[in-house]
């Protein structure tokens, strides 16, 4: 049973990271491209 439960909760703490890298990698890259689209927004109303 202590194998079991190690064994699970090895799997969920590795899921969990592999998650939260994957948040934060993905909440970076649509931050960037919002900013992109922001700033050629501005410089399309500032032509």
């Amino acid at each position: 049973m202590d194998e079991q439960l190690r064994i699970i909760l090895i799997i969920i703490v590795s899921v969990s990271i592999f998650g939260l890298l994957v948040f934060v990698f993905v909440k970076n890259y649509i931050r960037s491209k919002i900013n992109q689209l922001v700033k050629e927004e501005k410089d399309k109303k500032s032509e």
